[in-house]
């Protein structure tokens, strides 16, 4: 197999998109960021890279809360469009017909659109070059009790949730395997 250098920007694809709630709930705004991860767990945080340039920034940063809002193949629209749409230029929750709903424990609004909605409190900030991360500790996950199993357990598989790739946005498909699958005992034939 041959092997070239990759003078690409982003390393790891694909990622995530989310689209990340912020400002008052009177006038609040949504920004897709692309550069979203799970940095935790006991206390459950998360990180997401803004540019600070960007109107959200200063939303984020002057409140210190936010919430990622994970988005499906049906807002898959709405993920592009607010990636390239200002909130300094227009209301995206009005533009795209979408729902600012209240959150529950942070200042600003969720998407009522997204089935997973991560109420986050921002704990630092550390300035990297394009842009700044900021780490936040999840201090509420609203779920649609449609992705609960009679468990509770949450699947992820029925929200039809999306990646981006290299310029593509792409569905998710099947499931290949479960955690701990490859090392997991089999049960004999009867």
């Amino acid at each position: 197999m041959s092997r070239q250098v990759w003078k690409g920007s982003t390393l790891l694809n694909p990622e995530p998109p989310v689209l990340v709630s912020c400002g008052s709930p009177d006038k609040p705004n949504l920004i897709t960021v692309g550069w979203c991860g799970t940095i935790c767990t006991q206390p459950p945080m998360l990180s997401i890279s803004v540019r600070p340039e960007r109107y959200s920034y200063r939303l984020i940063r002057e409140s210190g809360e936010f919430v990622v809002n994970l988005p499906t193949e049906a807002l898959v629209r709405a993920v592009d469009w607010c990636g390239v749409k200002s909130g300094r230029d227009v209301d995206k929750f009005a533009a795209l017909g979408l729902t600012a709903a209240p959150a529950s424990r942070v200042g600003t609004v969720l998407l009522e659109e997204s089935p997973v909605n991560l109420e986050c409190r921002v704990t630092q900030v550390i300035p990297l070059g394009s842009h700044d991360l900021f780490l936040a500790e999840c201090v509420a996950v609203d779920v649609d009790e449609r992705l609960l199993d009679e468990n509770g357990k949450l699947c992820l598989n029925r929200a039809r949730l999306i990646v981006y790739s290299h310029g593509d946005y792409l569905a998710l498909g099947r499931r290949l395997g479960t955690f701990g699958y490859s090392v997991r005992k089999r049960r004999p034939r009867r």
